[in-house]
């Protein structure tokens, strides 16, 4: 019994669909197929009932399907005991983490050499489903304390920004102070697509004794940073990083007294050994602590 086998039949039973499993593992779909057969065949027994709308575990299947989970786990326990990284590893990522990006994987090919390195880009949710269906070897998020099925590792903290039209008020100052600024429309991240930056944010500015109006929820950064620049009685607050721009649009100004949000490496719960999470936390935790 192969670990490739046990892999392609996990990713069968989460998707229930012969076709986008093979689209998960990146193969063709009688492959997948033939292995699961093959692994009904081993074991005596069937794994999966089938029909030509649909497909279903059978008791055994659900079974074999815990065990199998275990089983890839250990197996990658002893692949990060060993130090072999896989070929490949995959990063779930956000908008505004170049430099710790690069600083961290910088970190990680000194320790490993040769892999290579696939970055996802996905809303912060897709993210954390991606890591626990085994798409994904490790997130980074903003906001993030605490996940189901997941070892939530604290790397770093940014500075939270105001950020203004030129044509505001407060565009041409130093700092900007929150109470200055609560007569305007603030605009956060929806709860919907980013519940943890928005509860983050919230939290901040509740701690702050800050009451604040809130406005349309933001899109993308550059999305944001264009309408924030056409409407001065609008502002945002963003992590510093997502803010450094060239536009003459609008400003970036920190806050008096500062505010802060915190940044986490997400990996499975599975593979919360020891040398995993040091090695994590070092990559990707602020510049000038990385040790």
């Amino acid at each position: 019994m192969e670990l490739r086998t046990l892999r392609y039949f996990v990713t069968v039973a989460e998707e229930l669909h012969f076709g986008r499993a093979a689209e998960r593992l990146h193969i063709v779909q009688p492959a997948v197929s033939q292995q699961v057969a093959r692994l009904e065949r081993e074991l005596g027994v069937r794994l999966l009932d089938r029909s030509p709308r649909t497909v279903r575990l059978t008791p055994a299947g659900t079974r074999v399907l815990a065990a199998a989970r275990d089983t890839l786990a250990a197996a990658e326990r002893v692949r990060l005991a060993a130090g072999t990284p896989s070929d490949k590893v995959h990063i779930g990522t956000a908008p505004g983490l170049l430099a710790r990006l690069e600083r961290g994987v910088e970190v990680l090919r000194d320790r490993h050499p040769g892999f290579e390195l696939v970055l996802v880009d996905l809303p912060v949710a897709d993210r954390l489903t991606a890591l626990r269906r085994g798409d994904l070897d490790l997130v980074l998020a903003r906001g993030v304390t605490e996940a189901e099925g997941l070892h939530v590792i604290p790397a770093w903290t940014e500075p939270l920004h105001a950020v203004v039209s030129v044509r505001h008020p407060a565009a041409n100052r130093g700092s900007a102070r929150l109470a200055d600024l609560a007569a305007d429309v603030l605009r956060l991240p929806s709860p919907a697509t980013d519940p943890f930056l928005y509860d983050a944010i919230k939290s901040a500015l509740d701690n702050a004794g800050v009451t604040v109006r809130l406005g349309r929820p933001t899109g993308t950064v550059e999305d944001t940073l264009v309408e924030l620049g056409t409407t001065p009685d609008t502002w945002a607050l963003l992590p510093v990083d997502q803010v450094t721009t060239t536009s003459t649009r609008v400003r970036s100004l920190p806050l008096d007294p500062p505010l802060e949000i915190a940044g986490a490496v997400l990996i499975p719960a599975d593979h919360d050994s020891h040398g995993c999470t040091a090695l994590v936390a070092t990559a990707f935790r602020d510049a000038g602590e990385v040790s």
